[in-house]
């Protein structure tokens, strides 16, 4: 008998894939993203969890991030046949198998062990991107090589050849979408951080000790462990080469603002970078005019989760405006998506595609690859049932004309 790739016999001798990581106890009441934020209170000391969770000066720009969603209500149809229904969503040449995709997070493998490949390898295994952050704590080949379709964000270094050996060895680890933050020139308020005791870089302190003490989870799970397995963590994509260890007073001039970004630098990079060029931090429709006249790929509209500049409007509030200068060129957005109704309005007003940050960090950090699996796939549940409820068959279907809410449709002549 002959055993083709079909048949019982074949598959029993082939080398079966690895059993998913179990949903550990504490995420099986997990029912929704807004669920995992008190939980992931509880689990990390309060320096790291502050850090993670707050934002610049009062937070109204974090907070307003998630109140412009509230301001929308839907419009749905009826009676149409959804059964067909699709959630796979085409970007910049490129087709995903959802319409969101998991934002860059600084020191991730501080808040969940080893939590920039259990985002990735999460992300990978549920076909969306992940973006790989410049502060991160495991080298960005590493990453690559267990999630090969991950993009790359870079705060960019002010010297031009230490920018082009950047992009030398985003070519050599095969690394084809690159986004670069431009929202960070200047270091905002750390008010924040010191109320919660968070500081750059990290210091053994008795405030420290006892904070592992009172969170033994996170400090065996996480913190001894990665020290125990893997030495000093180091940020390791800031530059061409390994950076500062994160217990290093190097980390804070590393990331110690770019005042010198500018329009022309952009404009070098995209001459000399042959891969997908995105923009992330951009609000004003204006620089999305210009972003799009300097040849870029797609733009982030971002406020950064609400941890730069304080009062920065909500991205989905300047959405209609930036749709109508943008042309082609896909729109995506940020800060504040914490549902599958949120990703439905703000495809209605114009986005290609949506990143989440924070829900995603305090998966990994609670639970793993298999918390961020989870957290993914209650988001691609809500949206599914979501997108039937609208009386739609795919995400391109979302048109304003869906929505009802003042002010933030693009006006007509």
């Amino acid at each position: 008998m002959t055993i083709t790739a079909d048949t019982p016999s074949a598959r029993s001798t082939a080398k079966q894939d690895p059993a998913p990581p179990r949903l550990p106890r504490r995420m099986r009441k997990v029912y929704a993203l807004e669920d995992l934020e008190p939980l992931a209170r509880r689990h990390l000391p309060r320096p790291i969890f502050g850090y993670v969770e707050g934002g610049a000066e009062t937070n109204a720009s974090r907070a307003d991030a998630l109140a412009a969603f509230s301001e929308i209500a839907l419009l749905p149809r009826i009676l149409n046949d959804v059964s067909a229904r699709r959630l796979d969503t085409e970007l910049m040449g490129e087709r995903w198998d959802l319409p969101f995709g998991i934002a860059p997070m600084g020191v991730s493998a501080l808040t969940g062990y080893r939590g920039d490949l259990s985002l990735a390898r999460a992300a990978d295994a549920a076909g969306i991107p992940m973006v790989i952050s410049a502060a991160s704590l495991i080298s960005l080949e590493e990453i690559r090589a267990a999630a090969p379709r991950v993009w790359y964000q870079a705060y960019l270094p002010k010297d031009e050849a230490d920018i082009l050996a950047l992009l030398d060895r985003l070519v050599r680890a095969d690394i084809r979408t690159l986004v670069i933050t431009v929202d960070s020139a200047v270091v905002p308020s750390r008010e924040n951080n010191l109320r919660t005791g968070y500081k750059t870089p990290l210091k053994p302190s008795l405030s420290l000790l006892l904070d592992g003490l009172t969170h033994p989870a996170w400090a065996m799970g996480t913190f001894l462990r990665t020290f125990l397995n893997h030495g000093n963590p180091h940020f390791e994509n800031a530059s061409a080469g390994r950076g500062a260890p994160l217990l290093s007073r190097q980390a804070v001039r590393d990331f110690s603002g770019r005042e010198f970004l500018n329009w022309e630098m952009v404009k070098t990079i995209r001459e000399r970078w042959q891969g997908r060029l995105v923009l992330k931090g951009v609000l004003h429709p204006a620089d999305v005019a210009l972003a799009r006249g300097a040849g870029l790929d797609g733009v982030v509209l971002s406020s950064h989760g609400g941890r730069q500049l304080d009062y920065a409007v909500s991205p989905l509030r300047v959405l209609a405006a930036a749709k109508a200068v943008s042309g082609e060129m896909p729109l995506m957005l940020d800060s504040g998506i914490r549902r599958g109704t949120d990703i439905l309005k703000a495809f209605g007003l114009g986005a290609s595609f949506v990143f989440i940050g924070r829900p995603f960090n305090y998966a990994s950090a609670l639970g793993g690859e298999a918390g961020v699996a989870h957290a993914i796939g209650l988001m691609r549940t809500q949206l599914r049932a979501d997108l039937g409820m609208m009386g739609l068959l795919s995400m391109q279907e979302m048109s304003p004309d869906l929505l009802l809410a003042e002010g933030f449709r693009q006006r007509r002549p």
